[in-house]
């Protein structure tokens, strides 16, 4: 059987490919609290951050960042893994109460091989799912379709999260 070839382009990447990168790590400038709704940071624990992504795939792409600034897994310290999955964990019940998503993506991508846009400084990405979304929208049109502002995304996901710690107090 001989078959064409499909080829899928991404093209809402090619801004950031080409764009000017910071001598700086992007990951490790969110340090000060009091800039964290225009950074979008909607959570902070002892060891880690968690963020709205800029350039997601779906309403309430978050990613869960450890302010250790490491390119390997296997370099985290043990209580900096607990802190991060302790994170991920809360982050996971959160987009489910906020979003009643269908399924959620977990991703670590280590390196710019393996797909990392941020390849110096590991984090987790957490993307909700549903069933017959229209994420295909991205690959196959280069469009997004993200009806929900970056703003709702921030409160509803902080309030959520204050309140599921709330919850274990």
């Amino acid at each position: 059987m001989n078959r064409e070839k499909t080829y899928l382009y991404s093209p809402w990447r090619l801004d950031y490919i080409l764009s000017e990168k910071p001598e700086d790590c992007i990951l490790c400038r969110h340090i000060d609290p009091k800039l964290d709704k225009d950074n979008l940071i909607v959570f902070r624990s002892t060891h880690c951050y968690v963020m709205l992504n800029r350039y997601p795939y779906n309403n309430g792409h978050l990613m869960v960042v450890p302010y250790q600034h490491t390119n390997r897994l296997c370099k985290i310290e043990e209580e900096i893994l607990f802190d991060l999955m302790a994170v991920l964990k809360l982050c996971d019940q959160a987009l489910y109460n906020v979003y009643k998503c269908h399924g959620i993506n977990v991703g670590l991508n280590e390196g710019a091989a393996a797909g990392a846009g941020i390849g110096e400084h590991l984090h987790f990405h957490l993307v909700p799912r549903w069933m017959g979304d229209n994420s295909f929208m991205t690959v196959v049109s280069g469009e997004r379709v993200i009806p929900e502002p970056f703003e709702t995304a921030y409160s509803k996901i902080s309030q959520e999260i204050s309140n599921l710690l709330a919850i274990k107090e």
